[in-house]
């Protein structure tokens, strides 16, 4: 039997009629927070594989200016988590459409600011975009205003300082479950919230209370919100993976899975929301419900990369996303 590994396609502007160099970039993986090579020169035609390995790490596009900040219409690979003894590799793969720099950085935790950042054609400029980068503060995990997220994935990475007060754990999914458990908490500034990924492959991702099952970024643009990424768990698992939010005020943080119409079945979840009032916990999953995860970003369950949406945005940020598992006998 071959078997082909899991794909996701990035394109950006039309894929020209001949495909030329290809470039193998791994992200992550032994050689630590980095990509190896951190730049290529590349012409149009070309590709850049982006071959995800350990731990959980992502390919996102950005700016010169701004190196730890996802671009306007960038691409995004999304979180693909892998662990240590995996041995098929997720490929991203990004078409060249010009010879103008292409700036990429890794979105987890702090690992921009470490200097995990990669350039098409960056010229000379490569140096002073990684030291843009460290000195950069690090909105790499996304974040809402009243959170700070942290995802442990199959390692760990270090919360943003100051304290907690507690850590509240909050299952995710499990045999047969499409819930969040406890699926509202009561949380004081300093606590982390710990969510602990189980069966089978389910996501957190901020959300508002008027669109449940659309992401925070995209229904407050002002807002980044955060995003675990997706997290597939086999059914004979008995270590599970993490994404630890950290609490910085108390108004009220909705959530939900963004797989397949998870949502739209009632898998969200909140922090301080106020039980009895017109914003509770249940009136929020009762609006879930109602518009039945229709503008959900998602899959139609089973393993996938879910809530990376295609955009298309003429020839400069065209993106096209493709994520599949082949297997030919």
């Amino acid at each position: 039997m071959l078997s082909l590994k899991a794909l996701t396609i990035l394109a950006l502007g039309a894929l020209p009629a001949v495909l030329g160099a290809s470039f193998d970039v791994i992200v992550g993986g032994p050689n630590g927070l980095k990509y190896t090579p951190e730049s290529v020169t590349a012409q149009p035609g070309d590709i850049v594989r982006f071959i995800f390995q350990t731990k959980n790490h992502t390919a996102t596009q950005s700016t010169f200016d701004a190196p730890c900040v996802k671009a306007p219409n960038g691409f995004d690979s999304g979180f693909i988590p892998v662990a240590d003894t995996q041995t098929e590799f997720q490929v991203a793969e990004f078409n060249v459409a010009t010879t103008d720099p292409v700036w990429v950085y890794c979105k987890q935790g702090t690992h921009c600011a470490a200097g995990m950042v990669f350039a098409v054609n960056p010229g000379a400029k490569m140096a002073e975009f990684k030291a843009k980068a460290a000195g950069a503060t690090a909105t790499a995990t996304s974040t809402s205003a009243s959170t700070t997220a942290t995802t442990t994935g199959t390692g760990t990475t270090t919360a943003p300082s100051t304290t907690a007060t507690k850590d509240i754990k909050v299952i995710v999914g499990g045999p047969g479950a499409l819930t969040f458990n406890p699926s509202n908490v009561q949380a004081n500034i300093g606590d982390n919230i710990v969510f602990e990924f189980h069966q089978k492959n389910h996501a957190v991702v901020a959300s508002s209370f008027d669109a449940p099952c659309v992401p925070l970024s995209q229904s407050v643009p002002a807002s980044l919100g955060f995003d675990s990424g997706f997290f597939p768990v086999a059914d004979t698992a008995t270590t599970f993976p993490t994404y630890t939010v950290r609490v910085n005020d108390t108004k009220p943080v909705w959530a939900y899975c963004p797989q397949g119409n998870h949502c739209g079945q009632g898998m969200v979840f909140s922090v301080n929301a106020v039980e009895g009032s017109a914003k509770s916990f249940q009136a929020f999953q009762d609006l879930a419900k109602q518009i039945n995860g229709t503008a959900a970003s998602g899959t139609a369950g089973g393993y996938g990369n879910g809530g990376f949406q295609p955009t298309i945005n003429g020839a400069s940020a065209a993106i096209a996303a493709i994520l599949a598992i082949v297997a030919l006998l």
